[in-house]
């Protein structure tokens, strides 16, 4: 090859190169800078000339700046994400079950509440062997929406009848939980009854009860507990919307008594730090609550319930949050 020559190389045969593709504006703009004929019929000796080399680099950097202006970007992009149900965060569980599974270890027990109509046993899913029973049958439905969605399975439908009411109770009795944490998802339009509580009766009325969670005739949430007077912390808002909503109670000679709605603590009592020593059972959907704040003629609970266990620990900020998100 002479020096003198520019070498113009050729696809090889039976192949085509790739090129991107350029809009119309762009091709136009290129044709009307034929920058690369330009530079194939100036003589190889004239390229030393500063002055045709100037040149050369002007209209050069004239085909840039008019490709670039007219081509389409193709190094950025845009992006909408809608979605009314879920937010685009890390989350440590996807479901109920597993949010009750991180923390079984410390569970007494942990009910499902998602059986079928007519079955008699809570099944425990902590693995402790604490199966507990329904108490006046059990009616299992399906609500849309569904507390807990992506898990299998209904939910525990409570009449709140004076008579016959339906509830849970434990198979076993517990000698005076100093610390503890009660938990459930429910769902209400009615002001009043019990969630979940501890006393001295597995099925009849307690003499003694307390360390209860229960929807007072204001409809607000309430949790109490006793030792030779009562001690409740409430929430601000009623909870009888008719909507699904989490609730944690938890109690140590640490930190007192905690009241969590919906993965945040809404009340709270650090100084009363021990409840009654007594030993009981826990109950889920009746007992009595007769002489505390705000109670009801009807002890009963009227409406929706799942996912209901009670830890022999005190469940942090950080879990309860998790329990929640997990069920939404």
């Amino acid at each position: 090859m002479n020096r003198g020559q520019l070498s113009t190389a050729q696809p090889v045969h039976g192949r085509r190169r790739s090129t991107p593709t350029r809009s119309a504006a762009s091709r136009r703009l290129l044709g009307a800078v034929p920058f690369r004929r330009l530079l194939a019929a100036v003589p190889f000796r004239r390229l030393r000339d500063p002055r045709v080399v100037a040149v050369l680099l002007v209209a050069a950097l004239a085909a840039v700046l008019l490709v670039n202006h007219f081509a389409p970007t193709r190094s950025a992009f845009s992006a909408t994400v809608t979605d009314s149900t879920n937010t685009a965060a890390t989350a440590p569980y996807f479901t109920c079950t597993a949010a009750v599974a991180g923390d079984a270890a410390n569970a007494l027990f942990a009910y499902d509440l998602d059986e079928t109509s007519g079955t008699r046993t809570a099944a425990d899913s902590s693995g402790k062997g604490a199966a507990g029973t329904y108490q006046n049958g059990m009616t299992s439905t399906t609500p849309n929406p569904n507390a807990c969605p992506r898990d299998a399975g209904g939910s525990y439908a409570l009449n709140g009848s004076t008579t016959a009411p339906n509830f849970v109770s434990t198979p076993r009795s517990y000698a005076n939980p100093t610390t503890f944490s009660e938990e459930v998802w429910f769902r209400t339009t009615v002001a009043g009854g019990l969630l979940i509580g501890f006393g001295s009766n597995q099925v009849m009325q307690s003499g003694q009860h307390d360390r209860q969670v229960y929807v007072n005739t204001s409809g607000q949430l309430v949790f109490g507990a006793y030792n030779g007077a009562t001690q409740v912390v409430t929430s601000p808002k009623a909870v009888t919307d008719g909507v699904w909503h989490h609730v944690v109670a938890t109690m140590s000679p640490t930190n007192g008594m905690r009241l969590y709605l919906d993965g945040v603590v809404v009340a709270s009592n650090t100084s009363y730090k021990v409840a009654e020593n007594y030993t009981g059972y826990f109950r889920i959907g009746y007992d009595t609550i007769s002489g505390w704040p705000g109670a009801p003629a009807n002890f009963a609970f009227t409406g929706s319930m799942r996912y209901a266990a009670v830890y022999s620990t005190e469940l942090t900020a950080q879990q309860v949050a998790a329990h929640a998100t997990a069920g939404r």
